[in-house]
């Protein structure tokens, strides 16, 4: 059965067991896709695109609780009144 990859770097399981700084250092930073005969296993992302993937889907989170208030009614309160 095909499988998308959805990286442009691969390598084999085998690579990452021998060095896997070496396989991680090749990717310059974006994610590498592990393949285990020749079918993607899983994703290797360096800490940090890691980090910022996570952060994206924050906003994304927040956002969708920004677009559902958006129409709630607004209050008025003046500094002085806090």
């Amino acid at each position: 059965m095909p499988n998308k990859i959805l990286t442009e770097i691969v390598t084999s399981i085998s690579e990452l067991k021998a060095n896997p700084m070496k396989v991680v250092a090749s990717g310059k930073g974006m994610p590498i896709a592990v393949l285990n005969h020749n079918e993607p296993a899983f994703y290797c992302i360096p800490a940090a695109a890691y980090e910022a993937m996570i952060e994206l889907l924050d906003d994304i989170e927040l956002l969708k609780i920004v677009k559902e208030r958006m129409d709630e009614p607004s209050v008025e309160v003046s500094l002085d009144d806090l």
